[in-house]
């Protein structure tokens, strides 16, 4: 029997951990050509900077259900997997906005209605990028050690919020949010070194997710 007094729940939940350490790391897709959308290094790090908030991303395990003499019978269905959402402050160029505007319009052009990255890869014709969202652990390390990271595959962008102008205002920085659409996360050890690169937190869970 588990001994419940507060000495017990401190050794067991430690630190716990803290919602407002995270990271945010887009492995882009590939340079394209013409009207397609290009990104670069300083790009990762403007998003993973100016990202003010996200979420370790869910998933629903679908129920069907079958009637039988009078009861209903639950089997496990299908999963999805929920939309992803980021909200990212303004930089004073604007250029993180510009920068997701750029790849939402390469999937389909605003005037033209063209589709310069047209594919559903990373390559240069591609629109669909690998996000990664770390849960960080404040210890000795610069940044934070890493507890767990989510791998979201196959991910693009469909919504770039608008931002609200007003002439009341004040005492704050604009920020908008950005909607993606993935296939499905993994999520354990093996996505840290890809995301960040930072040190893994001793004592982090080793269940991997596939």
């Amino acid at each position: 029997m588990a001994t419940n007094n507060v000495s017990t729940f401190l050794q067991t939940i430690n630190q716990g951990i803290k919602p407002n350490m995270f990271s945010v790391d887009i492995s882009f897709p590939g340079d394209g050509t013409g009207e397609a959308a290009n990104f670069s290094n300083r790009d990762k790090d403007l998003t993973n900077i100016l990202c003010k908030s996200a979420a370790l991303p869910g998933s629903n395990l679908g129920v069907i259900e079958v009637p039988f003499r009078g009861r209903t019978v639950k089997i496990a269905g299908d999963r999805t997997f929920d939309t992803w959402t980021a909200t990212f402050f303004a930089d004073r160029n604007m250029e993180i906005r510009a920068l997701f505007e750029d790849w939402a319009n390469s999937i389909n052009s605003h005037e033209g209605n063209t589709a310069p990255r047209f594919l559903p890869n990373g390559g240069a014709t591609g629109y669909m990028a690998d996000l990664f969202v770390s849960q960080l652990e404040k210890d000795a390390e610069e940044g934070g050690s890493v507890i767990r990271t989510y791998h979201l595959h196959h991910c693009f962008p469909t919504n770039v919020s608008a931002i609200d102008l007003a002439y009341d205002s004040n005492d704050q920085i604009a920020e908008f949010t950005v909607e993606w659409q993935y296939s499905f996360f993994t999520a354990g050890v093996g996505d840290v070194s890809r995301a960040t690169g930072t040190k893994l937190s001793d004592g982090a869970s080793t269940r991997d997710i596939s």
